[in-house]
């Protein structure tokens, strides 16, 4: 495999994020909600010193990741009087540090489990906070535009299909000269929603894989080079010739590397973009906990791989400051964060589901 190291701007592995979101529970909202939501107030910005400072600690998810360092930066230029760090673990360790208590929150691709809810002694709410696509991200530098049917991308992650220039993909792809050159699999080596996600996807669509490695957030891969994280699977993306990946869209965006288009249940090649995750989201409901999942999405222009992506929060908290705390971030993040989904690979939260989302919120109890 030949190198070509290219720099690596998101975040390693672990965000550490000073951001501020205290205010005392009878604060009178002064900022203005984002543009077409409605139900609870937006938390005011705090001002320059008054108040307690207040630290919250969270981890999880390296998915939504950029997006909450952008929202927490963002939320820390109003509110300075709470520090918010948040590390970027992945899902499985998020999900186990949030059950032990050894954070305030956590975060997930792919919620909680029943039986995972029950051991929570506090409690859990699980809140999907936004949503994104998963893409195939590739490294061909002078491969543009391709296009992978469900069949083809299955096989190369089972293994069955070793080569660029493989009859099957160059039959999807007339236009294109293909490279005789192997293909490097990249995917992740820790407990991640995204892997879970993914598997979930390649098992609604192939029953060999779903015989095979079947899904979940570690799987035994057929092939292939482990990574940590999504930033870890970007950074081998960028470095690896030859190389395919799984990656949530937003860090395939910010390093421009070059996504496949991708065929979904209609038969029709997706490109990722904002309005065709939003398209995949339109074809589920959120049920009265908050979490749905959508394996293999419904309608002509949906693209393919999508979820959303939540926190998990206590329903009960012994600090009533750090409750409230939380509970502005969150509701923040719900409305005037939301304009910042766009630009940085996620998907705005539908009004209806928003709605939904800050009913729960208030639900968290000092």
């Amino acid at each position: 495999m030949r190198s070509k190291p290219r720099a690596f701007l998101i975040p390693a592995i672990a965000l550490s994020l000073s951001v501020a979101a205290c205010q005392s529970p009878n604060t009178t909202p002064t900022s203005s909600p984002a543009a077409g939501t409605t139900g609870s107030a937006t938390p005011a910005a705090a001002g320059g010193g008054g108040g307690s400072n207040v630290s919250l600690t969270g981890a999880g998810a390296s998915f939504p990741a950029p997006l909450y360092q952008r929202w927490f930066s963002e939320y820390n230029k109003q509110n300075p009087n709470v520090q918010v760090s948040y590390q970027s673990v992945g899902s499985g360790a998020g999900v186990e540090q949030f059950t032990q208590g050894t954070v305030n929150f956590g975060a997930s691709d792919t919620g909680m489990k029943p039986e995972e809810i029950t051991k929570v002694a506090k409690g859990a709410v699980l809140l999907p906070m936004t949503a994104g696509s998963i893409v195939l991200g590739y490294n061909l530098p002078d491969v543009k535009g391709l296009k992978l049917p469900r069949a083809v991308y299955t096989d190369i992650f089972l293994g069955k299909i070793k080569n660029w220039n493989d009859p099957r993909i160059a039959q999807a792809n007339p236009g294109l000269t293909l490279p005789d050159r192997p293909i490097t699999v990249i995917h992740r080596s820790d407990g991640s929603g995204t892997t879970s996600v993914f598997t979930q996807h390649l098992s609604a669509i192939s029953p060999a894989w779903k015989s095979g490695p079947g899904a979940g957030k570690t799987v035994n891969w057929p092939v292939g080079v482990g990574a940590k994280g999504n930033e870890g699977v970007t950074a081998q993306l960028l470095q690896s010739d030859g190389a395919i990946g799984y990656v949530e869209y937003g860090y395939a965006k910010q390093q421009n590397i070059p996504t496949a288009a991708l065929e979904n249940k209609s038969g029709k090649f997706i490109e990722p973009s904002g309005e065709t995750a939003a398209n995949a989201l339109a074809a589920v409901t959120l049920p009265a906990d908050l979490q749905a999942y959508i394996a293999d999405p419904e309608g002509e222009n949906s693209y393919p791989i999508v979820t959303y992506t939540w926190i998990m929060a206590y329903k009960t908290y012994e600090d009533p400051q750090k409750a409230q705390a939380l509970k502005n971030v969150l509701k923040w993040s719900l409305t005037e964060g939301q304009k910042y989904s766009e630009e940085l690979g996620y998907v705005p939260l539908p009004q209806p589901v928003v709605t939904k989302v800050q009913a729960a919120v208030d639900s968290i109890k000092p």
